[in-house]
């Protein structure tokens, strides 16, 4: 469609659904003025109503029409107020499906994305030194597969910053973790405790490595003493979180498994005027972390559903975890990891404990998200939704199927005959390269298989699962359409995409992924003004230089959330 339309069929109402308005003035008549206009370079609306356009008019936090630079500016009058983003190409504010906004913790955990083991000491050992003896010393972002000299955090490096101090550092991706020896001392594990039911304390010649993995991790963090934020440190972190990630260009994300304390964060930091994107919060399954009910108990026990709440922070489907991870190398697989023969991963819930938390779920009004990452994982995850949706009257509840890392044909035929939305990172193939070594090449042919996805006409949803991968959407749209790591290698090639498909993938579909297609996704008269301006346009700059291009503003509800 041509940027420069008849203002007889350009004009749209956004008050007034589909109807079309037969001028400017008869818009501005029945609607009222703008308050703002935005000129832009270019509009990429990512609707096939209008395509590419040039500008458009905001009444409200909603885009009340679109159009070229004239047409906007008949609307204006001397009270709207004019943004001049000539110089930008704007998009729709970008959509995080997945990601735990919240989870670096940053007012009480160290960060130790560092590339060296006497990096991160150093900065755990300024920590401990202004510690009392016996709290804990934790950080956050630790990832063996960045670290120069070729091997991981060792118990031994932690007992190295104190024998006085429980120390545990949580691996980016959430699922494993090192401790020293005072903090396996202080949850009564040693070298003779058995591995918990989906869970591992790694051992060696000399004893525990100090690694742990999924419920391993639960059982250190489960020590009594292990440190709690507060509610204000909460907020606090819910301001800093949304902040930085506004200043990537994103407008809306979703909590995939938000505990009480995360929920009341967001409300305490959206009452204060300090939340920068909109929350989709899906409830964890998990108990608090104090041993109080879950927020998904707690909702249901108020009669809350899933869609309940309002376009700032919004109650999305239960949260649940089946398999380990894709990036530590733990997610369950029906062959072995890379030079691990007789390792398949680890599953965290058996057949009959996800087909209970499917059927409570739909029971209760929840739609489900679950957590399954091999393909192992993931036949039993439809097994259960299968199962749940025989003879299902209503409509498509959109089950979710989180990060659904490691596709088959016939997976992915399933996938689409019940209209489930798949969540794979979106970052993973260009962040994470070194890890896919454990896979190799074949393996990657289908993980993460946004192509695959597409071609069967699946609504594959955006997912960065902050912390575990960065969320910034430029960068996803590189790693999306070119799949090439940080060292030039390319996994799994045949998954490439298109720029404007993934630019799709980041708007239309993560707003199709939590049933608010109607008012997000696309640059259109009646949806929220949530914008993204951009220094470049991502479908005319080399793909190798996605992610540079520059965020210069970000838009929420016709609000300005960032400022370069």
């Amino acid at each position: 469609m041509s940027a420069r339309l008849s203002r007889r069929t350009l004009i749209t109402s956004g008050l007034a659904g589909a109807a079309l308005a037969p001028s400017t003035g008869w818009a501005k008549a029945n609607y009222g003025a703008p308050d703002a206009i935005v000129l832009a370079r270019k509009i990429h609306s990512m609707s096939s109503d209008f395509g590419t356009i040039e500008a458009l008019a905001i009444r409200g936090d909603r885009i009340l029409a679109v159009g070229d630079h004239a047409d906007m500016r008949d609307l204006a009058t001397s009270r709207t107020r004019v943004i001049d983003a000539r110089d930008a190409v704007v998009t729709p504010g970008f959509i995080d499906s997945h990601s735990h906004p919240l989870s670096a913790n940053e007012a009480i955990s160290v960060n130790v994305d560092l590339r060296t083991i006497a990096e991160i000491q150093a900065a755990l050992k300024a920590r401990a030194e202004k510690t009392p003896p016996g709290e804990w010393v934790i950080g956050h972002a630790y990832d063996d597969t960045k670290l120069a000299g070729g091997r991981p955090v060792l118990r031994r490096d932690l007992d190295e910053v104190s024998t006085e101090h429980p120390i545990l550092i949580t691996h980016r991706g959430g699922h494993t973790g090192v401790g020293n020896s005072k903090a396996f001392e202080a949850a009564g594990v040693t070298a003779q405790t058995p591995d918990p039911d989906g869970g591992k304390f790694y051992r060696d010649a000399d004893g525990l490595t100090g690694r742990v993995a999924e419920r391993g991790l639960y059982r250190l963090r489960g020590v009594e003493t292990y440190p709690q934020s507060d509610r204000a440190s909460n907020q606090e972190n819910a301001r800093i979180s949304s902040r930085r990630m506004a200043a990537a260009g994103l407008t809306s994300v979703t909590d995939a498994g938000c505990g009480t304390e995360e929920y009341v964060a967001y409300l305490d930091a959206l009452h204060a005027g300090d939340l920068s994107v909109r929350v989709s919060a899906m409830p964890r399954s998990r108990p608090d972390r104090d041993g109080a009910p879950s927020l998904y108990e707690r909702f249901k026990a108020a009669g809350y559903r899933s869609g309940d709440g309002g376009h700032e922070v919004r109650i999305g489907a239960v949260k649940y975890g089946a398999d380990g991870s894709a990036s530590e190398r733990t997610m369950r697989m029906s062959t072995p990891y890379v030079g691990r023969p007789g390792d398949y991963g680890i599953l965290t819930m058996s057949q009959a404990e996800i087909d209970e938390a499917v059927d409570d779920a739909l029971a209760n009004g929840f739609r489900i998200g679950i957590h399954a990452n091999g393909d192992v994982t993931i036949d039993m995850v439809l097994n259960a939704y299968e199962r749940a949706l025989k003879g299902w009257r209503g409509t498509n509840p959109r089950l979710r199927i989180e990060h659904c890392s490691l596709v088959t044909p016939e997976l992915l035929k399933r996938i689409k005959a019940i209209g489930a939305i798949p969540t794979p990172f979106y970052t993973y193939a260009h962040y994470h390269g070194n890890k896919w070594v454990e896979y190799g090449e074949e393996k990657m042919r289908s993980m993460f298989a946004h192509k695959s996805f597409l071609d069967y006409g699946i609504p594959v949803a955006p997912a960065s699962d902050y912390l575990p991968g960065p969320y910034e959407p430029m960068m996803a749209l590189q790693s999306l359409v070119t799949r090439k790591d940080f060292d030039g290698r390319v996994w799994g090639p045949n998954q490439r995409i298109s720029v404007e498909a993934a630019l799709r993938i980041c708007t239309v579909n993560g707003a199709y992924a939590s049933f608010e297609e109607d008012v997000k996704g696309a640059v259109t008269p009646g949806r929220f003004a949530d914008l993204a301006f951009l220094g470049d346009d991502p479908l005319e700059v080399d793909p190798e230089a996605l992610k540079e291009i520059k965020v210069l503003r970000t838009m929420k509800g016709g609000q300005i959330t960032h400022e370069a």
